[in-house]
Order: C-alpha cells, then structure tokens, then sequence
C-alpha cells in the first residue's frame, strides 16, 4: 500500500532537481536520478570497479550512499520551499551482496511530518538482466528551515 502525498513547495520538482545537480558526491560516483515524484525517488548506479571491495562487489558504502541519497530526495520532495533536508538516522540491513551491472534505490515516504520525515528504501541490484534485491534502508530526515 502507497501513500499518496501532496507537496508543500508548487515548485518541488525543479527544487530537488536543482539539489541534486549541486551534490558533489553523486556527481563524483555516478548516481543517475531516474525517477521522482512526490515522496517517491528512485536513482542507479552503474557498477565500476573502483566502487567495490575485496570481492568485487559494490562496497557497503556505496549502498548506503545510494539508498541515502534516493531517500533524502523522497523526503526532499514533501518539504515546504526553502528547506533543506538532512539524514538524522538510518538502518541498512544487507540482504544479499551488491553484484552486477547496476544498483537502484528506490525510496518512499512512509510518515511526512513537519520536522522529521520517515522513509523506506529498497535496493535491488539488475544482474544479468535478472533484478534481484540487495538492501532495506529503514531512514528518518530532518526539515531545517532557513532561520
């Protein structure tokens, strides 16, 4: 089940565009922004070698950053005009190791409030052509607003 959320911000989308081609880190790594809605966001990575550890699979850091990124975004999106958004807390759980062409995290808004938001995010790696999941990001975000 989905919760259908009504941005605070009319100009929401070209907010959290704008942020997101300012982000140095996923600049830096290669993450795509595919997919963003309100309380919805999806972005990939393809895989590269240097992003990987001792067994050549992505580093559980990259999978953090991913799903990090993808749901800060999906808060991002429900916040009033001039916030910004900020991690105040997450748990990763590692379901399986991140191999193959290219890792996806997609986010959704669970709970949107006025301070803290509460996001879920589900990371899949597309290996052979065969989507498989990888990650559950469970993430709580902060809503500063300009003081």
């Amino acid at each position: 089940m989905s919760a259908t959320f009504e941005p605070r911000d009319p100009d929401w989308k070209a907010r959290c565009l704008a942020s997101f081609n300012r982000q140095p880190i996923c600049k830096t790594l290669g993450i795509e922004l595919t997919a963003v809605e309100p309380g919805f966001c999806e972005m990939r990575i393809p895989f590269r070698a240097e992003l990987t550890q001792q067994h050549g699979f992505f580093h559980a850091g990259m999978v953090s950053t991913l799903a990090d990124n993808a749901g800060g975004y999906a808060a991002y999106t429900l916040m009033p005009p001039g916030a910004e958004v900020l991690a105040v807390e997450f748990k990763v759980n590692l379901m399986a190791p991140a191999k193959g062409e290219v890792m996806i995290a997609r986010a959704r808004v669970v709970k949107s409030g006025r301070t803290l938001t509460i996001c879920q995010v589900e990371v899949a790696m597309i290996d052979g052509g065969v989507e498989k999941d990888c990650a559950l990001m469970q993430q709580t975000t902060i809503c500063l607003l300009p003081t």
